[in-house]
């Protein structure tokens, strides 16, 4: 069903949130608050919906397989027609998911990591198809004192890394935004023509001083939003499309949306995530300019181990006694919260909030447990990654139809 022209004024007139201490955008985003984010303000502010009880009923029954742990905890808490896209699936219509990545570096880290772990999760439960862009473009616009050729590099490299996620090769297209983009260009025409200069500025923050590049990228973002966009895996059909995506790039696919409902198209649905925090604390960064700010995919046991020990900000009390009297502050420690993303047992998550809370369970005992958890993650993940070749992406990247598309009919 299509949003009433009052629904869509409301999303259309949304252009940033309204938290004091928070800045959330594409390109910035700032927690002054230092604790944990009120997502249910930001629900309000976006205008998005909450994803409900009934929302994970539906999918373990369309999927007769068990929610995802980010589905569980609320990690992917609100949401835009995921409804529409449950009833495509339903209908036996099918869908298809698109995300992407920004290569900025050789290295990701498991902040990047994430919603590749998810959209993961939903290929195989739902069976349907992926896309996967690479922004080499974004990139470039944006740092411009890269060359692209090496952000072009980055984005080989970080395929290496999507791949070893787990991705099948036969349900799965990743490519380059700079060498693919002639394939959608019919389709960039279309949003650049129906989004105007004004706004743009007022939902990236452009000016005249910014470079063109910055100015029509928006549209590239948007174009894979289309099932028109890839003719070799879904031909003339019209393919509704869900976006995992941080709540940070829910201002593109508003945009998308909007021109969406102009062009009489099905409207992109978005499903959205909760941030992981950096290392030393909530309202801080994960970046290469700080290599102790987060957990790369490279790291080492030895460097895991150490990054967590001694730069994973705890909410435990600053002595034994009042860490036992007052418990943890579980709104700004950051090893439980990167439990809450990485450690699948949730009776063993729970065991941990309640004892942690209380002051039972001291702080070298949880970051012994993330360092554990991690550490099984990355060097798995490299293991992987190992055998991962050139070859491999080349295929991944190869113009072709996808095996899962057009979907099986649902009984």
């Amino acid at each position: 069903m299509q949003q009433s022209e009052q629904e869509q004024q409301k999303e259309q007139k949304i252009t940033q949130n309204e938290i004091p201490d928070l800045i959330i955008n594409p390109y910035e985003v700032v927690n002054n608050s230092k604790k944990q984010i009120d997502y249910d303000k930001l629900i309000q502010s976006f205008g998005c919906q909450r994803i409900e009880q009934n929302h994970l009923e539906r999918i373990q029954a369309l999927t007769q397989k068990p929610v995802h742990h980010y589905l569980r905890r609320g990690i992917f808490f609100s949401h835009r027609d995921l409804n529409q896209v449950l009833d495509a699936y339903e209908a036996g219509k099918g869908f298809y998911l698109y995300t992407g990545r920004g290569p900025s570096g050789d290295s990701m880290h498991v902040g990047h990591l994430m919603p590749f772990i998810f959209t993961k999760y939903l290929q195989e439960a739902f069976d349907v198809p992926v896309v996967i862009e690479l922004s080499d473009d974004e990139k470039f616009f944006h740092k411009s004192e890269t060359t692209l050729e090496e952000y072009q590099r980055y984005g080989y490299e970080n395929a290496k890394d999507i791949i070893a996620c787990g991705f099948d090769v036969n349900k799965t297209f990743i490519f380059l935004s700079s060498k693919y983009a002639g394939h959608m260009y019919h389709n960039i025409c279309k949003f650049q023509h129906a989004i105007t200069y004004s706004q743009l500025r007022g939902i990236f923050g452009l000016n005249e001083s910014d470079n063109c590049g910055k100015v029509a990228y928006p549209a590239v973002q948007a174009a894979p939003s289309l099932s028109s966009s890839f003719r070799h895996i879904f031909g003339k059909d019209e393919v509704m499309c869900l976006v995992p995506q941080g709540i940070d790039q829910d201002p593109y696919f508003r945009m998308t949306r909007d021109v969406c409902y102009k062009l009489k198209v099905p409207k992109t649905g978005c499903i959205h995530s909760q941030f992981l925090p950096g290392l030393h604390g909530f309202g801080t960064k994960m970046g290469t300019t700080d290599p102790t700010s987060a957990i790369f995919l490279t790291d080492s046991p030895k460097e895991i181990e150490e990054k967590i020990k001694k730069h994973a900000l705890s909410g435990g009390g600053m002595t034994k006694k009042e860490h036992q009297e007052k418990g943890a502050d579980l709104t700004v420690d950051v090893p439980y919260h990167y439990l809450r993303f990485f450690l699948e047992d949730d009776a063993r998550l729970e065991e941990i909030r309640v004892q942690y809370g209380k002051g039972v369970m001291m702080t070298s005992e949880v970051k012994k447990e993330l360092i554990t958890v991690l550490t099984k993650i990355i060097t798995e993940h490299q293991q992987r990654r190992a055998l991962v070749t050139d070859e491999m992406v080349q295929k991944f990247m190869e113009l072709r139809p996808l095996s899962n598309y057009p979907p099986k009919k649902n009984n």
